[in-house]
């Protein structure tokens, strides 16, 4: 989904900040003790000092707080991933795959229709987002494809499959495509990241800054990106319920360090040389953009066509980055039509 954008107003959001480094020192630990953090060149003392400037975070992501939350979960190499997998009884699995910052719920229309239509569907929250674990690694491209791997194997789906890959899930989904091809059948792209670098915002280049992005974003909070979806959606009607459903995840520590660590690890940049590699194998690819996407713009179909010779684009007009979400009455029967 669409990365942090949009001004910040400094004057109220430092009046916040000192009212917290105020509580810390009345809470028994003196100005000497905080501003020794300064002196530390230990990073991992650096790094657990940050946390506490995320002010939003203020609940633990534990088995009471997953009781909220539908689908299952599982424990794989890297933490416990939080998933739902419809008609067990199929053979045929097609996997969804969501992208920057929206967990799985960004699937419901697609999920529900391919349900329906007598597919095994499998969706899941990527570490960092939703109900799955925030483990302290590196957020990358690795990371990602590790954990579809894994997930995969505990839940012992048998290849081959069919995935969709949206937003930043594209290069997830390419990558994982690229490193086991015997495993996919068929992959399609909904507005896929990567085709070139994401447009680079002020706050974005501030953010990859140690430390120093780490306070600004406590200053701004995890609100950036809520209205950052805004601009997803070419309807704005659909805006206030998509919303509701993202702060969800905002509440439990961790997630403003996941996407953090995403940005600096090179999520936002480009992956042109995975697709290109895909490009070169013998697999099936149905592509979908909408005309009106903010977020990854139309113009970079031109780049992803390019690396994919065989990929089949439909341009959905009229609709922002996540058409099968914005349109999918247009989206589902193009998509079913290419699994069967």
């Amino acid at each position: 989904m669409q990365p942090a954008s949009g001004s910040m107003n400094f004057r109220s959001r430092r009046s916040a900040y000192c009212g917290h480094w105020e509580k810390y020192r009345k809470g028994g630990s003196s100005w000497a003790a905080a501003l020794s953090l300064r002196k530390r060149k230990s990073k991992g003392a650096l790094a657990k000092a940050m946390p506490i400037l995320y002010r939003s975070e203020t609940e633990e992501l534990d088995d009471d707080a997953r009781q909220s939350a539908g689908g299952s979960f599982v424990r794989l190499t890297d933490g416990i991933t939080h998933y739902e997998l419809s008609n067990l009884e199929q053979k045929n699995t097609v996997v969804l795959v969501h992208g920057f910052s929206v967990p799985y719920f960004i699937f419901d229309p697609t999920f529900e229709f391919l349900t329906k239509s007598g597919f095994r569907v499998l969706r899941y929250d990527l570490f960092g987002r939703g109900f799955s674990d925030r483990p302290s690694l590196e957020y990358n491209l690795d990371l990602f494809v590790r954990q579809l791997t894994d997930l995969l194997d505990a839940l012992r789906i048998t290849p081959p499959i069919d995935l969709v890959g949206l937003s930043m899930g594209g290069p997830v989904t390419a990558a994982f495509t690229t490193r086991f091809p015997g495993r996919v059948r068929s992959l399609t792209l909904i507005d896929p990241a990567g085709a070139r670098a994401i447009e680079i915002t002020p706050l974005i280049k501030v953010l990859k800054l140690p430390i120093v992005g780490d306070a600004i974003l406590g200053l701004v909070g995890g609100e950036t990106f809520v209205k950052s979806n805004a601009r997803d959606f070419f309807d704005p009607r659909l805006v206030e319920h998509f919303s509701a459903q993202y702060r969800v995840q905002m509440q439990y520590k961790g997630f403003l360090r996941a996407i953090l660590s995403s940005i600096r690890n090179g999520m936002l940049d480009s992956f042109i040389h995975v697709y290109r590699a895909l490009g070169k194998m013998d697999k099936k690819v149905l592509l979908f953009w909408g005309r009106n996407d903010e977020t990854v713009p139309f113009e970079h179909s031109v780049d992803l066509c390019a690396a994919l010779p065989n990929a089949k684009l439909h341009v959905i007009e009229q609709c922002g980055h996540i058409p099968h979400y914005e349109k999918p009455d247009e989206v589902n029967p193009i998509l079913l039509e290419f699994l069967q």
